[in-house]
């Protein structure tokens, strides 16, 4: 009882902000005004143009959980506005630091050893904080420098009470805002739970730092922290200490163009490698994330989201590469829906013809002479108008691309990531109609058909089999022949009430002129008043469910 008084009283909250925000409007107009003590007014409505930076204002001040969940939302294009995306996509993780006192029990609890044990030196000051941790350089017996990250005690605790509130705001929003019919709230917030209990479990993140780390073990222009295993666990991830300087923290004021330009190249070249070489991408290249190393070469750090490509999605990537290189527009959303991509069927003239208007308006264009950022937002201005359902490994691509354009034109503004891009897309090509690879395709296909031939006989018997039992069944699915069926009832019923009004008008017609007997009001015999007023009603019942589009 008391859990679900707090969880109302943080609902109220959570509408109470987001009124002062100027999202009122919104509470009142789809019934969630009672979640506002005194009703939902605010000091004036959220426009258009300000809506996006409005919303990131008020989940900064909800606290790190809603900053993550609107992290979460900036990757889904296909539900959320290009305005807000553009705006969410500025939000940052950083709170306040915790006390060492409080992080200094979370490290002894996971290692097995006072703070003093297990290492030389561990500043208590934090050179780095987030939401979920807070990282503090340490010194190891054997005299090595490292980066210790470290859990926030409460931080498990906290984020799934957040999630509780949120799934509670995902169900209402469900019921009562019809204009989201076309999303799943709940639907989002499981794909955030999901992520978010990923990020809380620090050996998923050493596992992927380590595969980075193998990705680029012989690399001259990468460098990826060694996890040291044994000073690390669930709550706390020990990594080699990078010295150098965060791409966020750069004076670019003081460095050389070419210098600037060799920052912006190197970082999209290591994202391209691994993108179109590894298959394995870093899906959040923040600057906070880049560091430009004292011997010049670039390190990365936070590998807790992470994105995977198979062979067969950059198979399926290099058919769309082909086609979209040859200009064969009709075959892209054949290609795109191979991706996982999903849009109403009724609508692919429609999307053909936008990819169509969006091929022609960049028709002859150098690449050098194309924004990058620009084609990134009218992609975005595509898949939310056609509501486009992307695979969640290619959101988190196109996240990541996004995210490093932006990011590259900060550092260089000259900077065009399709340029580099290009060769790698190029490469690709060339390695897939390579005769090796073919080769082995088509063993692959081979083999594959050779599995469904060899069950084809198998599956004839059955459905023979069942042919002969009488247990054989054809099931057709046709939503149109729900439509009509409802439609029937509807007028059938329509049809039942007008029957049930004619008959008691000329019963009572009829005993208002022969019964001449029994107690009269205005002049009719009570039966017969009884009658047209019964008759009346039902009339009217039946011309009010007329107008309400015929729901009786």
């Amino acid at each position: 009882m008391r859990q679900g008084t707090r969880s109302l009283s943080r609902l109220s909250e959570i509408a109470q902000v987001a009124t002062r925000h100027g999202f009122g409007y919104f509470l009142r107009r789809n019934r969630l005004g009672d979640l506002v003590p005194g009703g939902a007014r605010d000091g004036g409505e959220a426009s258009g143009s300000d809506r996006g930076r409005r919303l990131r204002e008020m989940l900064d001040e909800l606290g790190p959980t809603f900053v993550k969940f609107g992290q979460l939302l900036s990757t889904r294009p296909d539900v959320v506005p290009p305005d807000i995306v553009a705006e969410l996509r500025r939000l940052q993780d950083d709170v306040t630091p915790l006390p060492f006192a409080e992080i200094r029990g979370v490290i002894e609890a996971e290692l097995g050893l006072t703070v003093e044990q297990a290492f030389l030196e561990l500043d208590p000051t934090p050179i780095a904080s987030a939401s979920i941790g807070q990282v503090h350089r340490a010194v190891l017996p054997d005299g090595q420098e490292v980066a210790v990250k470290v859990q926030r005690p409460a931080a498990r605790e906290q984020i799934e009470a957040d999630l509780g509130l949120l799934y509670q705001a995902a169900r209402l929003l469900r019921e009562r805002v019809r204009a989201l019919e076309f999303v799943d709230p709940q639907e989002l917030v499981d794909e955030f739970a999901r992520s978010i209990r990923l990020e809380l479990d620090y050996g998923h993140e050493a596992r992927n730092a380590e595969l980075f780390r193998r990705n680029f073990a012989r690399s001259t222009q990468v460098v990826v922290p060694r996890v040291i295993r044994q000073y690390s666990g669930a709550r706390i991830l020990t990594l080699e200490f990078l010295h150098g300087t965060k791409v966020a923290d750069l004076d670019l004021e003081r460095m050389r163009p070419d210098e600037r330009r060799e920052v912006a190249y190197r970082m999209a070249d290591a994202w391209m490698a691994m993108v179109f070489r590894h298959g394995f991408f870093h899906s959040d290249p923040h600057p906070a994330n880049i560091f430009v190393l004292d011997s010049g070469e670039l390190g990365l750090v936070d590998f807790g989201q992470a994105g995977k490509l198979s062979d067969e999605d950059m198979a399926r990537l290099t058919r769309l590469f082909v086609d979209a290189a040859t200009e064969n527009v009709d075959a892209i959303p054949r290609r795109l829906k191979d991706l996982g991509v999903r849009y109403p069927p009724e609508r692919e003239q429609e999307f053909r013809a936008e990819l169509r208007v969006l091929f022609d308006r960049y028709y002859g264009v150098r690449l050098s002479d194309i924004d990058p950022l620009q084609i990134i937002r009218e992609a975005f201005q595509l898949i939310y108008s056609m509501n486009l359902r992307l695979p969640s490994r290619f959101v988190m691509l196109d996240k990541a691309i996004a995210t490093l354009a932006s990011v590259g034109q900060e550092v260089y503004p000259d900077f065009n990531v399709f340029e580099v891009a290009r060769p790698y897309a190029r490469g690709l090509l060339a390695d897939r109609f390579q005769p090796r690879v073919l080769a082995r395709r088509a063993r692959v296909e081979a083999l594959a058909l050779g599995s469904i031939a060899r069950d084809l006989p198998y599956q004839a018997h059955d459905v023979l089999e069942r042919m002969r039992d009488g247990t054989f069944q054809v099931r057709i699915e046709n939503p149109g022949l729900d439509e009509i069926d409802s439609h029937m009832d509807q007028a059938s019923n329509r049809l039942s009430v007008a029957l049930v009004v004619a008959g008691g008008l000329v019963g009572s017609s009829i005993i208002g002129v022969l019964g001449e007997e029994g107690p009269q009001v205005l002049g009719l015999h009570l039966l017969s008043f009884a009658g047209f007023v019964a008759s009346g009603a039902f009339g009217l019942w039946l011309i009010w469910g007329v107008m309400r589009h015929g729901r009786l």
